[in-house]
């Protein structure tokens, strides 16, 4: 069973950037796929990205692409989600994610992952 460790979150002025990183351990790394989630106050969790295993396609929701990157480094054991010009609305807790399986192409916001990290806040001033 893999546990997920996040870090990273802040406070930060909108259009700044931040990069969150979640260490993973106690399972083979190359073999999940990974996400990110998030919570605002008030709302439903919901999908932010997602990097498959093995092949590493990237999956990124239609709000944060093209500020959001997500990748992974199977040699640390680590996800990574870059954040550019961020906004007062992606204030949340920022959750990773993890799963043996991978998230479907033509519909990737529905993975439901098994595996989950505690959560990092990220606070965006306007």
């Amino acid at each position: 069973q893999v546990q997920l460790v996040e870090s990273g979150g802040g406070l930060v002025q909108a259009g700044g950037s931040l990069r969150l990183s979640c260490a993973a351990s106690g399972g083979t790394f190359s073999a999940y796929a990974m996400g990110w989630f998030r919570q605002a106050p008030g709302k439903e969790r919901e999908f932010v990205a997602a990097i498959s295993w093995k092949v590493a396609n990237t999956y990124h929701a239609d709000s944060v692409k093209g500020r959001f990157t997500i990748s992974r480094d199977n040699s640390k054991n680590t996800l990574y989600l870059q954040m550019n010009t961020l906004k007062p609305d992606d204030t949340a807790v920022y959750y990773c994610a993890a799963d043996l399986r991978n998230p479907t192409p033509q519909r990737p916001t529905m993975w439901d992952p098994r595996y989950w990290g505690q959560g990092t806040q990220v606070t965006v001033s306007s």
